[in-house]
């Protein structure tokens, strides 16, 4: 059974692309370069490694291309391959040095722009500071707006899984105090 909803690209482009047509393959990443920095960014919290992981992942996806069957969405499966590089690249992060810090800069001067970025900073920090499987199912879900069953694609593992992790990451982030002032 095919999948084609109407995020993903038109049957043929994709099938002229998955048979090598440059121009097929250069409108696919035209579509999804975007996304896929915006959920590198998510998950890596610095600008220069979703720049290194979004590249990894258009390497990859057009590697992949010939073998994508239409289990899922092309948005979905291509997430589940930015989800893999991302991963990998904690992974040598964490063995090359044993904290990755972003230093992000001061907030605007003026109150209400102070207190916003003071929130957006909390909910940064407090997403940091979920297990990796939760802040994976989080971003995916929300940040990027994949349905249910298209993170479970993406994450590669059951609904059911997805949907115990984001309950468990909702409670944990409200259990967290927000050291913010209203």
């Amino acid at each position: 059974m095919d999948v084609t909803p109407s995020d993903d690209p038109d049957v043929r482009t994709l099938r002229r692309a998955q048979r090598g047509h440059r121009a097929a393959q250069a409108e696919l990443l035209r579509s999804l370069q975007d996304v896929w920095y915006r959920n590198c960014l998510s998950l890596l919290r610095n600008d220069e490694a979703a720049r290194d992981a979004a590249q990894e992942t258009a390497l990859r996806f057009l590697q992949g291309l010939p073998g994508f069957r239409w289990q899922s969405t092309l948005k979905t499966w291509s997430l589940g391959i930015a989800l893999n590089v991302c991963r990998e690249t904690r992974r040598e992060a964490a063995r090359a040095r044993p904290t990755l810090r972003v230093v992000r800069p001061d907030p605007p001067t003026p109150d209400a722009l102070m207190l916003r970025a003071e929130r957006v900073e909390w909910l940064r920090e407090a997403i940091d500071g979920l297990a990796e499987r939760q802040r994976e199912a989080v971003v995916l879900r929300y940040f990027e707006g994949l349905s249910l069953n298209e993170t479970a694609a993406a994450m590669g593992c059951a609904t059911g899984t997805v949907k115990a992790t984001l309950s468990q990451a909702l409670t944990r982030l409200r259990q967290q105090p927000t050291g913010v002032e209203s």
